[in-house]
């Protein structure tokens, strides 16, 4: 018996933002996403969001230490620039995508590549500092 729910994606990456408004025009300007939802309160602030990319989804929110579990996450430049996990994104034309994702000023990390395992693919930071993983390597075929 399966553990998973019968939905359309089960596992959804969460982020946090310090401007969650830049952060999600960006997202769908330099990588694609959609907007799916986007849930702003009286103060113009983003409580929560979602991103869709085909069939999987991001969900982000603001940065808010004062929360138990704000205090559980640090922002890359709270740690060196570093990061404990990234999104890994299944792209159909790595060549455009990264070319997309430079017209955007993502900080390229890796160059885009071909891969010993596969596909192409390279990594970036956005604007805050998030790393991010897109390659045209599908690990479902």
């Amino acid at each position: 018996m399966s553990e998973a729910a019968a939905t359309v994606a089960t596992i959804i990456p969460a982020l946090r933002y310090r401007d969650a408004l830049a952060a999600i025009d960006w997202l769908c300007r330099a990588f694609g996403f959609e907007k799916h939802a986007v849930y702003v309160d009286e103060r113009g602030v983003v409580q929560h969001a979602q991103l869709t990319f085909g069939n999987g989804m991001i969900m982000l929110g603001p940065v808010d230490n004062g929360s138990a579990w704000g205090r559980r996450i640090a922002q890359p430049d709270e740690i060196g620039g570093r990061e404990t996990q990234c999104p890994c994104v299944v792209v159909a034309d790595c060549d455009a995508h990264y070319a997309r994702a430079v017209a955007a000023g993502a900080e390229i990390v890796d160059p885009l590549a071909a891969k010993d395992y596969g596909g192409k693919g390279y990594s970036c930071r956005d604007p805050e500092g998030h790393l991010w993983w897109f390659g045209s390597y599908d690990p479902w075929v």
